[in-house]
């Protein structure tokens, strides 16, 4: 997470290189004196707070300290996280009310392309383990488009509007319980924009906007970004807001030293440094000698180092004390710094009544469709938490890059909006991926995936989905999920989805004992279904409906006499499907917590050239993880079995593979009844990749077993297997590279990429 921030503001700033000498922004008005603050006959105090990314929490350790010398603030000026602290201490939150909210934040989670897995409806989640959705395109209008920013903004916008909703009636920043503005920069003409009105949380997102990492807002019809790239120390609006003397706090990236200028990265970072050093400067230069001037000694701490809460506020304090001379001059009285204080509280956020709740924003949506899953309701009073829950559901619906909520006051009463801004490159989404296997003795498989999504086809949600996949595996899916909107059972969100679902693969096919090879067939399979179905909000989804299969089998290589090797089968199946699954895990890919359980049977008919047999079969699953620290252990299980009669060389169920028995061969062991289990450990690693959410090191150990008669299905002759890996969660899907070893089967390596 913190090398994915620190790069990305790098690269995203380097197109605007051109603003590092931007001119200084044109005078704003002095701030009204703020009738909340007790005047004393002393100077007028303004604090400067720069930006620096993760190194502006340090910012907090400097406000804890001026509030325990006694040091009123008049006004306060920001840029990027330097708006975001000063933004909160002037709305009337206190340093260790700001200390606190940091340290309770899960700074990656708030950073991530979407909200948590568990948050989810089932349908996005299935698409976890179709292939990742990390690498997520779209088409509109005739063209290709990509996401606007390398970090999603969402969980940042909650977190503001959670802090500021006392401030929410305030729209003249001069009338905050401190005067503030926030620097943002015009992304179109490259002036900086003075935020001194509107609505606080819009304006300190707007400061922190860095192009191609948060995507850029959009505030009285102009594209703001972050305001570091124009003025990252923004003195000079603190003095124009009337400051006879400024606290500056500058917590800038210095510049590096030669031992960093060895790669292309170090000397993007050298050169972005370099210009924004110039407005720095330009704003250091007109300090006088009354001003105060900190600079906290951060070392190498990164604009990304958003997990080292406590250590940066520490470093702020240290670096505030080393200034306690100077800052003496301006403490006052403790009882005129309490009257202070008491008239720069935050206001009180009175009850309100909902007399409605309506959305603005969406034009590729129709949000209402979602609004009986909500939780805020017209009628109640308003809850700032279940209008965060409703956010986020709102955002887990995968269309909108922001869901945001504002509480107004129209002809209507008092009502909750909530703000959503669609996917630019939505609704049509394009994912691709990658599956690749290799065990390095000749054993090995390639598929390219391909997968377009189409979302709200009807203004009642209507998708269609669509996935090719070709290689080894060649396999085209497609399904048209239509929600019904029947208000009876657990939700009123029944759904129909007609599928289907035809592939070819390539089988090796192994004497009884799974032993020796002895051929290859070519199974080609063909399955139609139709689907009712209820989802249980996140927790999971069930379905019940009829399903059509047609497989045939084809001979491919036969290296024995053994007929089971050389026969050619066709047959057909029908019946009743039902599935049931619950899915909490965090991650699909090396998760740390949260359990999934799936469960899936038919009952029907076989029809083969041996005569017509009922069918029955049942197949389920389950998945548990559970971490401490760094450190993971996860237990998997699986149990089939089908009543098949069927001579078939190569049963319905096999294990081998990388963990799918690992040390034996794909498909080696195979029946038409199975028992598996799998015991993981690993450990994710303290560096984390640009491209991946971390690497990870572990084992397995696993056991299992395969019958052809599911009379045969037991606990005990087990075959035994495991595995030692490397691996990382990347944007193309999980990846492996491990040694794998079986009793009974060989020991060797495995290179896999994608779920094995």
């Amino acid at each position: 997470m913190q090398r994915l921030l620190t790069t990305a503001l790098l690269l995203g700033c380097l197109h605007a290189a051109v603003w590092g000498a931007t001119p200084p922004p044109a005078p704003v008005e002095p701030a009204e004196t703020a009738a909340s603050a007790p005047r004393l006959q002393r100077p007028r105090v303004g604090l400067v707070l720069s930006g620096g990314g993760a190194r502006g929490i340090s910012h907090v350790g400097v406000l804890k300290v001026l509030e325990e010398k006694h040091i009123p603030i008049d006004v306060i000026a920001g840029t990027s996280m330097g708006a975001i602290v000063g933004g909160l201490y002037a709305s009337g939150m206190k340093a260790d009310q700001i200390e606190d909210a940091f340290k309770k934040i899960n700074w990656t989670n708030l950073f991530s392309t979407r909200v948590s897995r568990e948050e989810l409806s089932q349908r996005r989640k299935e698409q976890d383990f179709e292939l990742s959705t990390a690498l997520e395109l779209g088409w509109r209008d005739g063209e290709f488009r990509a996401p606007q920013g390398a970090v999603s903004s969402r969980g940042l916008d909650a977190l503001l509007r959670r802090y500021t909703l006392p401030a929410q009636e305030i729209s003249d920043f001069n009338r905050l319980p401190i005067p503030f503005r926030a620097v943002a920069t015009d992304m179109e003409t490259g002036q900086p924009v003075i935020l001194d009105q509107g609505d606080l949380a819009t304006a300190l997102r707007s400061s922190m906007s860095v192009p191609g990492v948060f995507p850029a807002t959009e505030v009285n019809g102009r594209i703001l970004g972050d305001g570091g790239l124009v003025d990252n120390v923004p003195v000079d609006v603190a003095r124009a807001m009337g400051a006879d003397i400024v606290i500056v706090v500058n917590i800038g990236t210095p510049l590096a030293g030669r031992e960093t200028l060895n790669s292309a990265i170090g000397l993007t970072a050298q050169m972005i440094n370099i210009l924004t050093e110039q407005n720095v400067r330009r704003s250091l230069d007109s300090l006088g000698p009354r001003d105060i001037l900190i600079q906290p000694r951060l070392g190498n701490l990164t604009s990304g180092d958003f997990d080292k809460v406590a250590q940066l506020i520490d470093i702020g304090e240290a670096g505030a004390r080393a200034s306690a001379d100077q800052l003496a001059a301006l403490t006052v009285p403790a009882t005129s710094y309490a009257d202070w204080q008491l008239a720069t509280q935050a206001p009180s956020v009175p009850p309100t009544q909902l007399d409605f709740v309506a959305f603005s924003g969406s034009t590729a949506t129709n949000p209402g469709r979602l609004q009986p899953q909500l939780q805020s309701k017209a009628g109640e009073p308003f809850d700032p938490s279940k209008a965060e829950q409703d956010a986020r559901y709102l955002a887990a619906s995968g269309d909108y890059v922001q869901a945001d909520y504002r509480l107004v006051h129209d002809t209507r009463g008092d009502g909750l909006v909530f703000t959503l801004e669609d996917k630019p490159w939505g609704p049509t989404y394009l994912n691709a991926g990658l599956d690749l296997s290799t065990d390095f003795s000749g054993n090995s498989a390639f598929n390219v995936k391909l997968a377009l999504n189409r979302h709200w086809l009807t203004p009642n949600g209507t998708e269609w989905r669509a996935a090719v996949q070709i290689g080894e595996v060649p396999r085209l899916f497609t399904e048209l999920y239509h929600p019904l909107n029947w208000n009876i059972g657990l939700s009123d969100d029944w759904f129909l989805a007609g599928w289907t679902d035809a592939q070819r693969a390539k089988l090796s096919v192994f004497n009884r004992n799974g032993g020796d090879k002895i051929g290859e067939l070519r199974r080609s399979q063909l399955r139609v279904g139709l689907d009712l179905g209820q989802p249980w909000g996140n927790l999971g989804e069930v379905r019940l409906g009829p399903v059509y299969e047609a497989t045939r089998s084809d001979p491919l290589l036969a290296g024995s006499t053994d007929a089971l090797a050389s026969t050619q089968e066709t047959w057909q199946e029908m019946g009743l499907r039902g599935r049931v699954v619950v899915d909490q895990l965090d991650y699909a890919n090396f998760p740390q917590r949260g359990y999934r359980f799936e469960t899936e049977a038919l009952v029907g008919t076989r029809h083969a050239k041996d005569g017509d047999n009922n069918l029955a079969w049942v197949e389920s699953q389950a998945t548990g993880a559970v971490s401490w620290g760094r450190q993971t252990l996860t237990l998997h299980g699986e149990v089939k079995a089908a009543n098949t009669a069927s001579a078939s060389a190569v049963g319905r169920y096999s294990l081998g593979g990388f963990q799918q028995l690992s040390g034996y061969q794909p498909g080696q062991i195979s029946g038409n009844a199975l028992v598996y289990g799998r015991l993981n450990w690993y450990m994710r690693l303290a560096e984390t990749p640009v491209f991946a959410r971390g690497f990870f090191v572990g084992t397995s150990v696993e056991a299992g077993n395969a019958w052809l008669d599911y009379h045969d299905l037991r606990l005990t002759g087990l075959r035994y297997g495991g595995s030692l890996f490397l691996g990382a969660d990347t944007g193309l899907g999980p990846m492996y590279l491990g040694l794998t070893w079986a009793p009974r089967g060989e020991a060797g390596m495995a290179l896999v990429i994608g779920r094995p």
